[in-house]
């Protein structure tokens, strides 16, 4: 699609900090964030938003644990598609705000998203992707025991349930996500990588109890929709090498050669920036012309190339 950047904003920066996690003030840093893609909107670009929602997931999971005495527990397909609602609403109100103050009228649309993983993936053999509260080990007995929990002890925090986190195959709302964009809708879609659903030998879309990586879902969404460039929002300004050590160095542009040697030095740490990087590859690779990655904040000065690391094919 001629024009169109796809911009993923991470859950986790839906929350600024430990004492602000309400969903008044999840809203208001959706808020904040949107103001920013409107400035991309006004310019001319077609906009793809794609979001994370761990934290919101856990949310929800702890809210099912504390109930569970009165209320049935959610299946953690519905918690994806519960927080793919709430996040979408809260992009979908505030960008729309954003755009009417500027006079523009441009609709606003979030689609409940599934992304389809392939069901002997290994990740269901050995899952590893630790979601919801830590618990005692008596108690991560009892799930295990009586809801078939895989649980695992977390750096020695305490126990908590982990998940496979299955490759994503297919996004089975494309077309429809396609459609809208073609008729000028900017659309939320894939939120939290999508819900993860297999198909069955009948042919029909069945959900399981997995998480998939944003990155690698919205990275499969931007290349099948020819996306020319990937804006990935997340925690710092640029990608640095040596992080968070006395000679870390900030970098500006790199090529696909540049990150995969960096990559390969261990610069980048897994679960965090790694993923990006992938993901940034794998675009570029299949025909994207930019990845950038930077605050919400720097969104439209990294478009202008002031600020942000620009990886390049």
């Amino acid at each position: 699609m001629d024009g169109l950047i796809v911009v993923a904003v991470g859950g986790n920066s839906l929350i600024s900090d430990s004492k602000h996690m309400t969903v008044t003030d999840q809203y208001a840093a959706a808020a904040e964030t949107t103001k920013h893609i409107a400035s991309l909107v006004e310019r001319g670009h077609r906009v793809l938003v794609t979001h994370g929602n761990g934290p919101q997931v856990g949310f929800i999971l702890i809210r099912s644990e504390m109930a569970k005495s009165v209320l049935h527990q959610v299946p953690l397909d519905s918690c994806g598609a519960d927080t793919q609602g709430a996040i979408g609403y809260q992009i979908c109100q505030s960008l729309g705000n954003h755009l009417r103050s500027r006079g523009d009228g441009t609709q606003v649309c979030a689609v409940v998203t599934q992304t389809v993983v392939d069901k002997d993936d290994p990740g269901f053999r050995d899952p590893s992707k630790p979601i919801g509260p830590f618990y005692k080990e008596e108690e991560a007995e009892e799930h295990r025991k009586t809801d078939g929990w895989v649980v695992r002890e977390d750096a020695g925090r305490g126990w908590r349930r982990v998940v496979a986190s299955p490759v994503p195959l297919e996004i089975v709302e494309e077309d429809a996500i396609r459609t809208l964009l073609e008729n000028g809708v900017i659309v939320v879609a894939v939120g939290g990588g999508g819900i993860p659903v297999v198909r069955t030998e009948e042919g029909d879309l069945k959900g399981v109890e997995a998480v998939i990586d944003k990155d690698r879902a919205t990275c499969l969404l931007a290349k099948n929709l020819e996306a020319e460039i990937w804006i990935i929002s997340t925690a710092v300004p640029k990608v640095a090498l040596h992080f968070g050590k006395p000679n870390q160095r900030e970098i500006d542009s790199m090529t696909v050669a540049e990150a995969k040697r960096y990559m390969a030095e261990g610069h980048f740490a897994p679960g965090s920036m790694k993923p990006k990087i992938e993901g940034a590859i794998d675009f570029l690779e299949s025909g994207g012309r930019k990845a950038i990655i930077t605050e919400p904040g720097l969104i439209e000065k990294a478009v202008d190339g002031k600020t942000g690391t620009h990886i390049v094919p």
